[in-house]
């Protein structure tokens, strides 16, 4: 186990947890919030583990979930937006 992977967990409990949090409970504009913060944790989290396990391969993930997390926050902005 080297720095990286603790990086890793330390980044996936501090960092996951509340944004979890906040998407699961609370208004549509506090979930918004939750996925606009978590979707940069999650990449960071992806990068250190693609790092940390020494595998290139594995950055291809945090790049597709970035322009993923953009589409899907307009997505959800938008249908937001569109009640009565």
């Amino acid at each position: 186990m080297n720095g990286w992977l603790l990086a890793v967990g330390a980044l996936s409990c501090g960092g996951l947890g509340p944004c979890l949090w906040l998407v699961s409970r609370g208004s549509p504009v506090r979930r918004v919030l939750g996925v606009q913060v978590g979707t940069p944790v999650a990449v960071l989290v992806l990068v250190l583990l693609g790092v940390g396990l020494g595998q290139s391969s594995y950055l291809i993930v945090p790049l597709v979930l970035v322009l993923a997390g953009c589409a899907g926050t307009l997505v959800f902005t938008r249908l937001l937006g569109s009640g009565p």
